[in-house]
């Protein structure tokens, strides 16, 4: 038994690099306290000693949510070593520790996807969707709590955010949406959806956003690993805004920061805020033209926050302007990313100050998605007129009017008066 632990350890240790080998060695002896020595006779042997979850809890104190710690120590003790299915082991033995690391830090689509199976505390034959939405919203709040806890969040304050857990709560749901065919918004048939570890694996692949966490939390949590490019640039800095009410919550700031160029991902400038620079359209034009890409976000009086990224700096035309890579996203009630459709080249559009073709600042994207599945607030742009515009016939699809448009699958920002906007400039590295 014991040779066959040690071939199975010493496998997964090899996707280990020797300095990576010797901290996962010395966090192992970190949790457990070392070595025990028994003495037999006049011979004394040394053992190591197995991880209890109560050493897993000291060990990690507050930088991990107690739940996430539980489910952690739960994946790590349902490992069948030798295949005998004989249930959880009481304790967690060192072979045990080391394939959790392995798994979640090195491991493919179909190795984190049993480990999350483990993780969940539900026989394998009744894993639902609830329980894997349950796992995400944990996941996801593990993330934010330690970066929060460990200083990392770049300059973005929790109490300085919109509210967490329902930013929380908005991700997990747009994440799950990829576990089946659906719309993003809805939440998945109750929980009623039976999942295996191939429709989990497939989930994974689909959605790298989760693979991401699962470093964060293990890096981050018990602080090994530490030099990962991978989460360089996984929160952008925040520059400029830190003193002001954000409109972004800490989940939407990671989902739409991952959907960026990569070259973007690094810090957030704030450019303009309503907050600061008030309602003034010609100030606003003013703080965007030509300051590189941007991300602007508004909330409505009713609670909507929706925003659009424009991959080209802003100039003032009377044509539309951008790439494919432009998209818009909501943030509030539901988290969502909507790209680039192909339909046609109506990404950006900015005009102020004429008399004869519409001034004001829109996106115009269409999405190739049912019209009723568009949340209503994307229906939207915003003008420079102090009184309700007149539809403008140059954002639409068709020269029909607006009430005929918007079915046919018509995806933009009207922003009438908007109560908040704030526009934010990633900066190149």
């Amino acid at each position: 038994m014991g040779n066959k632990q040690t071939v199975c350890r010493r496998n997964y240790y090899s996707r280990f690099l020797p300095e990576e080998q010797t901290e996962i060695d010395g966090l192992f002896a970190a949790i457990t306290g070392g070595l025990e020595t028994i003495s037999c006779g006049k011979s004394k042997k040394s053992f190591l000693i197995p991880i209890s979850l109560e050493m897993l809890q000291a060990y990690l104190g507050d930088a991990l949510p107690e739940k996430m710690t539980v489910r952690l120590y739960e994946g790590m003790r349902n490992i069948d070593l030798m295949g005998t299915s004989m249930g959880p082991s009481e304790y967690v033995i060192k072979e045990q520790f080391v394939i959790l690391m392995s798994e979640l830090l090195k491991g493919n689509a179909e190795e984190k996807s049993n480990m999350i199976m483990k993780m969940l505390h539900v026989p394998v034959e009744n894993v639902k969707a609830s329980h894997i939405q349950e796992f995400t919203e944990d996941l996801i709040t593990s993330v934010v709590h330690v970066l929060d806890y460990r200083n990392e969040l770049k300059g973005w304050n929790l109490k300085k955010c919109q509210d967490f857990m329902s930013g929380v709560k908005a991700l997990a749901i747009q994440l799950l949406s990829s576990l089946k065919q659906g719309s993003p918004c809805e939440e998945i048939d109750k929980g009623n959806l039976c999942c295996d570890s191939s429709m989990i694996e497939d989930w994974l692949l689909k959605v790298p956003q989760i693979s991401t966490f699962l470093n964060v939390i293990i890096r981050r949590g018990f602080l090994v690993l530490h030099s990962h490019a991978e989460l360089a640039s996984f929160v952008p800095e925040c520059r400029d805004g830190k003193e002001f009410m954000s409109l972004f919550n800490i989940p939407a700031i990671v989902y739409i920061n991952s959907h960026l160029p990569t070259r973007l991902q690094h810090t957030w400038k704030l450019i303009f805020s309503s907050q600061i620079h008030g309602y003034n359209f010609a100030k606003l034009c003013g703080n965007i033209i030509d300051k590189g890409p941007c991300l602007l976000v508004v909330k409505d009086r009713d609670g909507y926050i929706f925003g659009g990224f424009s991959s080209h700096s802003w100039a003032v035309k009377g044509q539309f302007q951008g790439d494919n890579r432009s998209f818009l996203f909501t943030i509030s009630p539901n988290i969502a990313v909507y790209t680039y459709s192909g339909y046609n080249d109506h990404y950006m559009y900015l005009n102020y100050g004429q008399q004869t073709i519409p001034n004001g600042l829109a996106f115009s994207i269409l999405e190739s998605i049912p019209s009723s599945s568009l949340p209503l607030r994307m229906r939207f742009y915003l003008h420079n007129s102090r009184h309700v515009p007149r539809p403008m016939k140059t954002f639409l699809p068709t020269s029909s009017p607006i009430a005929d448009a918007i079915p046919q699958h018509y995806l933009a920002f009207i922003l009438y008066v908007p109560v908040y906007i704030h526009i934010v400039s990633p900066i190149k590295c």
